[in-house]
């Protein structure tokens, strides 16, 4: 399998997937056809954002196609699947609901490159249960893709702002572990991200990021540093 997960879209300047546009290139590696995954936007329609993500990677050659204007039999002539972020509870629910879980999984372990963004990301890992997201929709489920066997925490940061008495992302984190003490989680700050091929993801970008385990101190990841994903 070939994954590129990336915590985030925007960049550190407001720009939108261009720190991803040379990652995506290595990974389409002359592929062009490819099924773009809307489900997690909800303030925007799902065909402005296909439009939008297509203006970035046009450049690179590829040709999206929205999976919501086609069916599940689509996934098997794509090239390149990729997953936008937004909402992961309705991008789940949509992508169980047209039979697209089973499907997208076949292909992705068959060897098509699979590039996910935020809930994009974490639609990868075995459960969606460390999305930072509100359940604005019932998926049915939390059970996701599995394409990696650990769980994603995209957007990860342990700050709070002054005055605010709620959880740290840390907190939130060990209470998952408590109840799922067999999972670990990996965190990915703004401007991380993993590549995910031989059975090994490989962290990179521009902060550190961290694995969590129960009963265990968080291990820092620095960039280029490889761990296994399966």
């Amino acid at each position: 399998m070939k994954l590129l997960l990336l915590s985030n879209s925007r960049s550190v300047d407001g720009s939108y997937l261009v720190h991803a546009v040379p990652l995506i290139r290595a990974i389409s590696a002359g592929r062009t056809r490819v099924l773009f995954v809307p489900f997690a936007g909800v303030t925007t329609s799902w065909d402005e954002y296909t439009a939008n993500v297509q203006a970035v990677v046009e450049p690179l050659g590829l040709r999206l196609t929205g999976a919501h204007t086609v069916g599940k039999q689509e996934v098997e002539a794509a090239e390149l699947i990729m997953v936008g972020g937004g909402n992961t509870f309705q991008l789940l629910k949509e992508c169980r609901e047209r039979g697209l879980l089973d499907a997208i999984r076949t292909r992705v372990r068959a060897g098509i490159p699979y590039v996910g963004w935020s809930a994009g990301a974490v639609l990868a890992s075995p459960t969606i249960r460390t999305t930072n997201d509100m359940p604005i929709v019932d998926p049915c489920g939390f059970d996701a893709l599995g394409l990696v066997d650990f769980q994603i925490n995209a957007h990860y940061t342990n700050e709070l702002p002054a005055g605010h008495q709620g959880e740290t992302r840390n907190q939130r984190l060990a209470e998952y572990l408590v109840v799922n003490p067999q999972d670990r989680v990996v965190a990915l700050p703004e401007g991380t991200w993993l590549d995910v091929a031989e059975g090994q993801a490989t962290f990179d970008g521009i902060k550190a990021g961290y694995v969590f385990r129960q009963g265990a101190d968080a291990q820092e990841l620095r960039a280029g540093q490889s761990f296994p994903a399966v």
